[in-house]
């Protein structure tokens, strides 16, 4: 069914391709939350490099998000502006 929920590993790696853009704003903080609590405290974020559209949400939420230390676009040789990475506060 579509409408289940999909179980996500916790990992810090969250490849967005695979969700519809709508459900981005809420996913984020969702799975950021889970990472640290898992003590993960640095996360890639995947939104792909396309018209930039993701990424800009991305990374307005992160701007957002109270947890967020810093975030910065990956290095080049690892995805470039095609993935975001995350550094969260400490529990």
């Amino acid at each position: 069914m579509a409408d289940e929920p999909i179980e996500l590993p916790i990992d810090g790696v969250l490849d967005l391709h695979t969700f519809q853009p709508r459900e981005v704003k809420d996913l984020v903080p969702d799975y950021l939350a889970a990472c640290r609590e898992r003590g993960i405290l640095q996360v890639r974020i995947i939104h792909g490099k396309g018209i930039g559209n993701l990424r800009r949400t991305v990374h307005a939420i992160l701007a957002k998000h109270p947890d967020v230390v810093s975030f910065a676009l990956d290095h080049p040789q690892f995805g470039g502006w095609g993935a975001t990475v995350v550094q969260l506060r400490k529990l």
